[in-house]
């Protein structure tokens, strides 16, 4: 009836999404969703702020500049200088979560069929962009230890990748994975992408959240020592893990061809970001409220990972394979002889949520790839530690009915 444009054809949701249905049951235990805990948010800080900002009430309600209110853009500068990635406020554009900041730089840089690599498997949300650009989507592996970057550089050599665009990468405690790519291999990346000169995308939403082992440098901080690679390097970052995703402030470093094209992308999308949550967040900033309160979430954060890990120890044993984070939000998992789409409906009965491994993978090959088909993520970050001890108990008991209906 309707001519819709090709890639909305028939598009695909958010297969996480999905699952959301399902959080309204009662008594429902969600490992699912990728949300912080809400009851960590600093509430009496954020209203502190807003008290400040409305202040000045109209830097508030009337629009504001499309790169961001300054003062803003001046914390932003100095939280990244303070994360050693130095950075000048041309080269910063502040977006409406850090998913905007996707969506702009896809659409300046990105043409249907052009090639961008992502790691195998993925955040779902970039996954969906790519597919609604129209980009040709190419897939490299990632370990215990992050993105694979030997590997990636035996595909590029041998030309099993040819001409790639940009390469995404959530390289601190990733999504879905929780893995940190090491010093090395983020050196070794940014060689790479100097060589073979496609732009690395580096989505950083989670790396203020670690709470064991040493920190690792982002990929923007690490440009110095690759010469030419800030060329090459765009930095994604976002208050939505750290401070509330309602406030919906997320921020673009990218060098200043690329931002400026993406402010004029973004003039067409929204004008501006919400000027109030701008300055409230700016406010936040400047009082150093962020810096006090991290150290409450991080240890929360340590405490729940710590009870999740320990439960799928002791409740599931040798049934379940999975790597402790050092930091973020999530725990992957791999299951030694069950599909997790079969498990999902018996979880449901049970009253507890994960994701599976099929929605993190890019291609077709995740409908026979072994470890797409037993893999899945849980989240530790929003229920409450005794809930993740019964959410596991109640994982558990999902397995035993499952196992018990294909004996």
């Amino acid at each position: 009836m309707y001519a819709f444009t090709s890639p909305f054809a028939d598009p695909a949701g958010s297969p996480i999404r999905e699952l959301f249905k399902y959080l309204s049951e009662p008594g429902m235990i969600s490992f699912a969703g990728g949300y912080p805990a809400s009851d960590l948010f600093d509430g009496e800080g954020l209203a502190a702020a807003q008290a400040r900002a409305f202040a000045q009430p109209t830097r508030c309600l009337q629009y504001g500049p499309t790169d961001g209110l300054a003062e803003l853009k001046a914390q932003l500068v100095a939280l990244m200088a303070s994360r050693g990635a130095p950075c000048a406020a041309q080269e910063l554009l502040v977006t409406t979560g850090s998913q905007q900041g996707l969506d702009l730089l896809l659409r300046v840089m990105v043409a249907p069929g052009d090639v961008v690599v992502t790691e195998q498997p993925a955040y779902p949300a970039t996954l969906q962009a790519l597919r609604l650009q129209q980009a040709t989507i190419v897939t490299a592996p990632v370990d215990a230890d992050g993105l694979d970057v030997g590997h990636l550089s035996a595909q590029l050599r041998e030309e099993r990748i040819v001409a790639p665009k940009l390469l995404y990468t959530v390289p601190t405690f990733a999504n879905p994975t929780g893995a940190t790519l090491s010093r090395e291999r983020r050196i070794a990346l940014l060689k790479l992408a100097v060589e073979y000169r496609f732009v690395i995308v580096e989505d950083d939403p989670y790396g203020d959240l670690r709470f064991a082992g040493e920190a690792v440098p982002s990929l923007l901080a690490l440009t110095p020592e690759v010469p030419g690679s800030r060329d090459w390097v765009v930095h994604f970052s976002s208050l939505s893990k750290i401070v509330a995703p309602g406030l919906r402030i997320g921020w673009t470093i990218a060098p200043p061809e690329i931002a400026r094209r993406c402010v004029i992308a973004k003039q067409t999308v929204d004008l501006c970001s919400v000027p109030w949550t701008q300055a409230v967040a700016a406010e936040y900033l400047a009082n150093g409220a962020l810096s006090r309160h991290l150290p409450e979430i991080t240890d929360a954060y340590r405490r729940k990972c710590e009870a999740m890990c320990n439960a799928l120890r002791e409740r599931l044993g040798s049934a379940i394979q999975f790597h402790a984070p050092q930091g973020g939000m999530f725990v992957w998992a791999r299951l030694s002889a069950r599909k997790t789409s079969e498990l999902l409906p018996h979880a449901i009965a049970q009253k507890v949520l994960f994701v599976p491994g099929k929605a993190f993978y890019a291609n077709d090959a995740a409908n026979t790839d072994d470890a797409a088909e037993s893999s899945l993520r849980l989240s530790f970050a929003a229920p409450a530690v005794d809930a993740i001890d019964e959410g596991v108990a109640r994982l558990a008991r999902a397995m035993a009915a499952s196992a018990s209906q294909t004996a």
